[in-house]
């Protein structure tokens, strides 16, 4: 199970780059297919075919960081940002860059929320969270929406 973030803005359509997609450190992420060709050049790829659509931002991540987001004080943005009444990006900014301050000012109090199943990691968190300030910056105005 993972968590699915999306930052969407009415009017501002964007289309899907390679459609090759790996799943590492707990996220699904899009590599080119330079990238997987290098990693994996006896292998074929499959190519998902995606439309064009107002989501200018998502990212998923595992269920199993949610104790080092809570830990951290940001896992209801995360997971939870209706229930806190937040509805544009621009809302979750700072408190995403508290929590990130947090995770990176003790790593290794946030490491022993590890998962023990390696399925997901600190540095993982601490990647999506950049990632998600990152995109809320650069579209502030752009609705939140979640799929947990």
């Amino acid at each position: 199970m993972s968590l699915d973030v999306y930052l969407n803005l009415e009017g501002k359509t964007v289309s899907s780059g390679s459609g090759i997609f790996v799943r590492e450190n707990g996220q699904k992420r899009e590599i080119s297919r330079e990238e997987w060709d290098v990693r994996y050049p006896d292998r074929e790829t499959v190519i998902v075919e995606t439309t064009i659509s107002d989501d200018v931002y998502s990212a998923n991540i595992t269920h199993n960081l949610n104790k080092m987001a809570d830990m951290a004080g940001i896992y209801e943005h995360l997971w939870r940002p209706d229930e806190l009444g937040i509805e544009k990006a621009k809302e979750l900014i700072e408190p995403l860059q508290d929590g990130l301050l947090k995770l990176k000012y003790n790593p290794d109090y946030y490491k022993q929320y590890n998962p023990s199943n390696g399925w997901g990691s600190y540095e993982g968190l601490i990647k999506f969270v950049e990632n998600y300030i990152e995109a809320c910056e650069s579209y502030p105005e752009a609705d939140v929406s979640v799929s947990r």
